[in-house]
């Protein structure tokens, strides 16, 4: 992988959507583009960074997005981009207003069809 790469804006806001999980209609329809146009971005990137996958394009984006060098095992990378996600992820999750979901139960009698009676109790969410 090239640690100094130097991707246009377009790219690089392309390689950060793949680097999210994103795939190429996804990015697409995020962007207004064409999937040609992503296609050839993807392709454009891919040769700067020297990654072949979308596995490695997103571990280099983390890498190069976080300032992580290149020189660190692969195991010890992982575990910083892990964490940091966690990070991300718990801060961004903090920041979402969680409403409340009140639940109640009602009794419902229906007839069978022998004319006896049988009564249920179904939950709904209100």
């Amino acid at each position: 992988m090239n640690a100094k790469a130097n991707l246009t804006p377009r790219e690089i806001e392309i390689a950060e959507l793949f680097a999210w999980g994103a795939s190429k209609k996804d990015v697409a329809n995020h962007l207004f583009i064409s999937e040609r146009t992503v296609e050839n971005h993807a392709r454009s990137i891919y040769e700067k960074t020297g990654c072949n996958k979308v596995n490695e394009l997103s571990a280099w984006w983390f890498c190069h997005r976080f300032c992580i060098p290149f020189s660190l095992s692969p195991i010890l990378r992982r575990t910083i981009s892990t964490i940091i996600l966690i990070v991300y992820v718990s801060l961004v999750y903090k920041q979402v207003e969680h409403p409340r979901v009140r639940t109640s139960t009602a009794r419902v009698s229906v007839r069978s069809c022998r004319g006896r009676r049988k009564e249920s109790n179904y939950q709904y969410v209100a």
